[in-house]
């Protein structure tokens, strides 16, 4: 097969462990920086033009799509989708999954566990907003942030009521969610691919910090998850329409609850503190998913 990854650096973690991977598997792979794509919007002949040529030749596509380019990354990804590519995981449920808000009404609507979560436009609701999610300690998060950007924690009434303020002031889309006192500063990341969790860590926030995020300096450590945990960590991708996800959850007094659903989970702090080869374990759902998909779009044509 000939597989292209989305990705705007060869020399992240993840791209070149996805790389070492297909090739180990015998395949041919090329990294395609998604913004150097340019499209050819037709109903009868779709292309996607990149550095002067087609790229019509791709049987797989594994999309690696930074937050900052969500929209555009996704209608490369769409594109891809029009022309008859097997895409690892399809442009709507990425769309999903990078607004938080929209995800987690989505999530709620399908019963699954979340933290209690408010979303307000106006500053005359703050102090309601404050109330309605059980008052301070509570967290403050931008819907557009990533990797803990834009993440802080209001520890009284008063600095919550300081930090909405300010956020809504700057016309920033925020949510406000309880803060789960008894995670101690952890959470549980659990990599899913094709409904099942092949691989979880948890991640502990560094002292002094209530962000988990790897990248804030946080530490990854193996763990036994429940059957709980993995039913939930299965039902918030499936929900979403996620064939590979990183979904994170909290462990708190009311049972596991999921705080994110990520499309792009990063492979570094999973594989490292496992063991587990994921690289390898995506390359082979590619391998026997995209088979079906181009058998089945020959057959129709």
């Amino acid at each position: 097969m000939k597989i292209g990854i989305l990705s705007r650096n060869s020399e992240l973690y993840s791209t070149k462990r996805l790389v070492e991977a297909c090739e180990q598997k015998g395949h041919t792979v090329e990294i395609i920086d998604t913004l150097s794509c340019y499209m050819n919007i037709t109903s009868s002949n779709p292309k996607i033009h990149y550095k002067g040529r087609i790229l019509d030749e791709f049987d797989a596509i594994i999309p690696r799509i930074g937050s900052d380019i969500t929209f555009y990354g996704t209608s490369v990804v769409r594109q891809f989708e029009m022309m008859g590519v097997y895409t690892l995981n399809k442009s709507i449920a990425i769309t999903r999954s990078r607004d938080k808000l929209r995800s987690m009404q989505i999530l709620a609507g399908h019963n699954v566990n979340l933290p209690i979560t408010g979303y307000a436009s106006s500053a005359d609701d703050i102090k309601d907003l404050i109330e309605m999610v059980g008052g301070a300690p509570l967290v403050v998060k931008l819907l557009e942030g990533t990797q803990g950007l834009g993440v802080v924690l209001a520890e009284t009434n008063k600095a919550a009521e300081s930090v909405l303020g300010a956020f809504m002031e700057l016309k920033a889309n925020i949510l406000v969610q309880e803060y789960v006192r008894e995670a101690q500063g952890a959470d549980i990341r659990c990599f899913v691919i094709n409904d099942k969790v092949v691989a979880a860590i948890k991640r502990q926030a560094a002292e002094g910090e209530f962000r988990s995020n790897l990248h804030r300096g946080g530490t990854a450590s193996l763990i036994e998850i429940t059957n709980e945990e993995k039913g939930l960590a299965i039902q918030a991708a499936k929900v979403l329409g996620l064939s590979v996800a990183g979904v994170d959850i909290l462990r708190t007094q009311h049972g596991p609850a999921v705080i994110e659903v990520n499309s792009s989970p990063g492979l570094e702090g999973i594989e490292t503190a496992s063991g587990v080869d994921v690289a390898s374990l995506i390359v082979e759902y590619i391998e026997a998913n995209s088979y079906k998909s181009n058998k089945k779009r020959k057959n129709h044509l």
